[in-house]
This record gives structure tokens, sequence and C-alpha cells, in this order.
């Protein structure tokens, strides 16, 4: 494909992921551009010349011109895609949280930017797992680059989130679930580079504490059983169906060495409803951060949620067919694309309620499938 025709091809397959069709596929695709076949489609996820993370960073920087705020947030999770053979890059027997049990499938480490004017996918790495890591058929039949080993899923967010972090996105607060707020790196480079964070753990993860007594080791469930009653505050942390929804919370101060104006806390959330339905949290904070803002910023974790779910109903993130290395980031960067697109739409309906005029661009930047 010359570059003109690759251009015009991801400006029709951008199109085709915007359109009603319920399937995302090759074939229907086609069908919606008025292609007599999908070999053009099929082309632009494989054998086509371009560079998908350098569409990823077009796709960064134009959700963060649109979403920038300093109150914003950055969310990591993963996301699991359900597949019936075996041969498609990274697929493996392995616990997929979307389907919640083991299941055959590939799992994408994504982060969203989320701030009060919407939310949206601004990078994305394919899990691949130690078995795929260390087979070198299955690497050069998928074509997996050389340079690209094995690597936890932890490993992988907290090299997005430093990348993120480096180009200035602003950020409040790094929100996080328990399979990465577990890992003491990721924890680590936030607090060096003093940004505040959210992150779930675990009921029994390990805490040392220096006390009087001596070392105490303990865990946020303990900790919590240990509250007296009047330590608990009714807050709300997100919204439903049928408005806010209201949780009893608490934090207890970990008597941690931190850099000045900052602190470290287990928070606690607790159903209002169901007493045995318990949240727990460390959080690295502002010294002057109330138990309001870290309730809010917690409930905020949503976001990315809602993300996959908009990308997989609507844009077709978990339709694709591609089975090599490049093209299944192709296929999940074209699909953050047109959520890009989608989501500055709605920022600027936001921004027009807000009374504040919006003056960035309604339409995709040049190389999110836009001609020249």
């Amino acid at each position: 494909m010359s570059a003109r025709f690759t251009r015009e091809t991801c400006s029709t397959f951008i199109d085709g992921l915007l359109s009603g069709i319920e399937r995302k596929t090759g074939w229907l695709m086609a069908e919606q551009a008025g292609f007599s076949r999908p070999w053009r489609t099929q082309a632009l996820l494989g054998r086509s010349h371009w560079d998908a993370d350098r569409m990823r960073d077009i796709v960064f920087d134009y959700v963060v011109e649109t979403l920038g705020d300093p109150s914003g947030v950055l969310v990591v999770d993963e996301t699991g895609f359900v597949k019936k053979g075996e041969h498609s890059v990274g697929v493996s027997r392995q616990y997929s949280g979307t389907a919640g049990r083991i299941e055959n499938c590939q799992i994408g480490v994504f982060i969203t930017c989320a701030s009060r004017f919407g939310q949206a996918l601004i990078d994305r790495r394919l899990y691949l797992p130690e078995a795929w890591a260390t087979d070198e058929k299955r690497r050069k039949d998928a074509s997996i680059p050389k340079e690209t080993v094995f690597a936890t899923k932890p490993a992988m967010a907290r090299a997005m989130l430093g990348e993120a972090l480096d180009k200035g996105v602003p950020c409040a607060w790094v929100l996080a679930d328990a399979v990465y707020g577990s890992d003491y790196k990721t924890r680590r480079m936030l607090e060096e580079r003093q940004q505040p964070y959210v992150l779930s753990v675990r009921s029994n993860q390990t805490l040392r504490l220096l006390t009087e007594e001596g070392l105490l080791q303990t865990d946020p469930r303990d900790m919590a059983d240990d509250l007296p009653d009047d330590a608990w505050q009714a807050l709300p942390a997100s919204e439903g169906a049928k408005g806010l929804r209201l949780y009893d919370w608490a934090r207890i101060s970990l008597p941690y060495v931190v850099a000045p104006g900052f602190a470290r806390y287990v928070l606690i959330r607790k159903s209002r409803s169901n007493p045995d339905a318990v949240s727990y949290y460390l959080v690295f904070a502002p010294a002057d951060a109330t138990l309001a803002e870290l309730a809010g910023a917690a409930g905020l974790r949503w976001t990315i949620e809602e993300c996959f779910q908009r990308a997989k109903d609507d844009l077709g993130l978990d339709h694709c067919e591609a089975r090599s290395w490049h093209g299944w980031h192709r296929h999940m960067t074209l699909v953050m694309a047109a959520a890009a697109f989608l989501t500055t739409l709605s920022a600027n309906l936001r921004r027009s309620a807000f009374g504040k005029p919006n003056e960035r661009k309604s339409t995709p930047p040049r190389g999110i499938g836009r001609g020249p």
C-alpha cells in the first residue's frame, strides 16, 4: 500500500468502526465501505506499512488536549479478549476479569485519561504470556518484535504510566485495581515522582509498621476491624442509575517516611447495605487531602470500565481478527482513535454546558484516519 492508499483505507476503517454495523469484521467493514472484498481492511491491519505506536501518540495528544485538566486522573486496568483458537498472538488459558473466570483469551493492559470533560483510552499493550515469550516459532509466526520480552502486567502498567507522566499529562491521581495496587514497585515509582495515587489492594495485603513495641505485621482487614464506629463517614463514591452511591469510608494514617507535604493511608470503603462488602486501598496523597477527596478519587476508577464497555459494544474493540502482534496493536489503536473522536464531541458539549467555549477541534487531527 502507498502512504496515501493507507491513509484512505485508515479513514474508511474508522468510518466503519463508527458505523452501526453490529460486528466490525473484515467482510462487514468492507461491505460498509462498498468494497467487493475485505483485502484492503485486512491489509491495513496486516501487511501494510505504518506505525501503530506513532498513531497511538497522536491519539494520546489529541485526548490530552481534549480532556486535560488539573483535576484529571489516569486509570490503569486490563481487559480480556476471548478467542477460540490458539494462534492469535498472546492467547492462552488465563484469568480474564471480563469473563470472571479462566478463559482461552488475550489480555490487554490499557490506560484511560479521565476528567470532568469525559474519559478515553490513551495507551494499550498486549500481555505476552511467558510461554509465548520463550517460543521462537510462535514469536516468528506472530511477528513479535525481537525487543519484546516477557513482562508482568504490573511492569507493563508501570512503564505506560511513566511514559504518560513524562509527557506531562495533568494528573491529580493515579488509580488502579489490586493487580496493580499490590505491586510495591509501582507504588514506589509514583511516590518518587510525588504523584498521588489511590490504589486498590486485597484485604490481606501485608503491611509492616514500626511501632513503639517493635515491628508490627498486619493487613487492611485487621486494621479496619479495629476502627471505632465514629471513624466512619458516609460519602459518595460514584453516580449510579439512581443517583449518587453512598458508602461508609474511613482512613488510617500509616507511619511511613514520605516526602514533605505528603501522607500515606489505608483507605476503607464499606457498603451501607452489606457491611461485609468492603474494599481497601493504599493511598499516597497531599497531607491536606480530605477523606471526601480520597473517596471521590477512588470512585473514579469506573471510568476505564466505561471506556471498555463503549469501545467493545459500539466500536468493536473485541472484534479484532488479526493474529499478529502488529495487527492487534493496530486494531486497538484505530478503535482508540474512533473513541477519541466521540469523546471530543462529548467534551465539547460539556464545555458548552459549563459555559466555557471550546476552541479545540471537533474533528480528528491529521493522522487519525483522515487524509491530508
